[in-house]
């Protein structure tokens, strides 16, 4: 079965000859390799692109081993392209293993009719890199896990049902393709421990291999909370009885964004207009992935709904972060006291912003207020939605807040303008 990737395919095409390379990264199994070298191959050949003009290499292959020497590769894909006035369209794949890539890379965007695609894993050798070594020259495309929506083109059921089934296994496509159960259990806990934390453990060289997944434990139980490496060091020396040092947990940290494992939402202060350093919040790229850590005891479904936004609307081109608004109200005796009250998400995108508040369930007129008060508190008019597990249609208060279910806002892309 082919599950369509028309956001990330769509992105490919519009950079088509735009002179960048163009850098497909991403957890491991998302889906990258399928990406270049069948949906958009299979672009470039509906459109007349003929093979002689398509040079493809996956670094990651036994047989390919000796073209991660970059003098040997460079020297070999240059014999390859023709010149003839035509574009030639150079794919590559797992590149963080070809030696010197940067220099490569740089050597090959500077043809005029060569067109560069790459895909890798870990954002150390690829996204921060592009930024430096490529001086303007990289085009970076983030593909995430399966969204919903994704998802569901695939799944063969009502959304209820694939909702569900989606956030117990996630995104991750060999884990949606495979129809066992138990299979799809064991697949997610291979993934994790024997490809991603065993790649970071060797590429980082970590020795104490039963801290660092511990502390993945730690943050996977703790999905959506507020923490920081001071924090986590605390929990280790005082539940796990075991001495850490923040600095330590920091790089352990920076280790599983850099592959993708988790991404970190920030703290913003919406009224004085800045970020507050710590702490922050931590969430799973992948679901499946998450639950795979806890070993499938922990499907708080309140939780992993806030992590599924939070994807979704990464997927979108947001920045997110999380909301802070102080207010000033009296107590029982009478005498102001400041508090903080949190909004979910602050949505950044150029002009536009939308606050989001990830409820599950207003089931009395008490938790629609508390949900909604951080959101009429802004002292902006931009839009304020929230996000239930289920609601009939997109509706707003008598506040001017915008109330939609989970599957309205994950199944319709411009569901953030509905009724406007």
């Amino acid at each position: 079965m082919i599950i369509k990737r028309d956001k990330y395919l769509q992105e490919l095409i519009s950079g088509q000859g735009n002179g960048l390379v163009k850098v497909i990264t991403g957890i491991r199994r998302a889906g990258k390799s399928f990406l270049v070298f069948t949906l958009f191959r299979n672009h470039l050949i509906s459109n007349g692109v003929k093979l002689d003009h398509i040079f493809e290499m996956s670094f990651d292959v036994k047989e390919n081993e000796k073209y991660c020497d970059s003098n040997v590769f460079y020297q070999y894909v240059k014999n390859k392209i023709v010149d003839d006035g035509l574009p030639f369209y150079v794919l590559l794949d797992e590149v963080q293993l070809l030696d010197d890539f940067e220099s490569v890379l740089n050597g090959l965007v500077r043809m005029s009719n060569v067109d560069v695609y790459v895909t890798g894993s870990n954002a150390k050798f690829l996204s921060r890199d592009i930024i430096t070594e490529f001086r303007g020259r990289g085009d970076e495309i983030y593909l995430q896990p399966l969204s919903f929506s994704e998802f569901m083109s695939a799944y063969k059921g009502n959304k209820y049902d694939g909702w569900n089934e989606y956030i117990m296994y996630g995104g991750l496509p060999p884990v949606v393709l495979e129809t066992n159960p138990a299979k799809k259990v064991k697949l997610l806990k291979s993934l994790l421990s024997e490809t991603y934390l065993l790649d970071i453990m060797g590429r980082h060289r970590i020795r104490n291999k039963s801290e660092f997944e511990e502390l993945i434990k730690i943050l996977a139980s703790g999905v959506g909370s507020f923490t920081n490496p001071s924090k986590l060091s605390d929990t280790f020396r005082s539940v796990k009885k075991v001495k850490i040092s923040k600095n330590t947990i920091a790089s352990y940290i920076s280790y599983l964004e850099d592959s993708f494992i988790i991404e970190k939402a920030q703290r913003y202060d919406i009224k004085g207009r800045k970020y507050i350093d710590s702490p922050f919040k931590f969430y799973f790229t992948d679901i499946g992935l998450r639950n795979a850590e806890t070993n499938f005891r922990q499907i708080e479904e309140t939780h992993i709904m806030e992590n599924v936004i939070f994807n979704e609307l990464i997927s979108r081109g947001f920045q997110v972060d999380v909301g802070i608004v102080e207010l000033f109200e009296k107590n029982a005796a009478g005498k102001k006291t400041r508090k903080s009250v949190e909004i979910d998400f602050v949505c950044n995108s150029a002009s536009k912003r939308y606050y989001i508040q990830s409820a599950f369930a207003l089931p009395d007129m008490e938790k629609a207020q508390q949900e909604a008060r951080p959101l009429l508190r802004t002292g902006d008019v931009f839009k304020k939605i929230i996000i239930v597990k289920d609601t009939p249609a997109p509706h707003y208060t008598d506040e001017g807040i915008l109330v939609m279910s989970i599957y309205y806002f994950l199944l319709n892309d411009d569901s953030l303008k509905a009724a406007q």
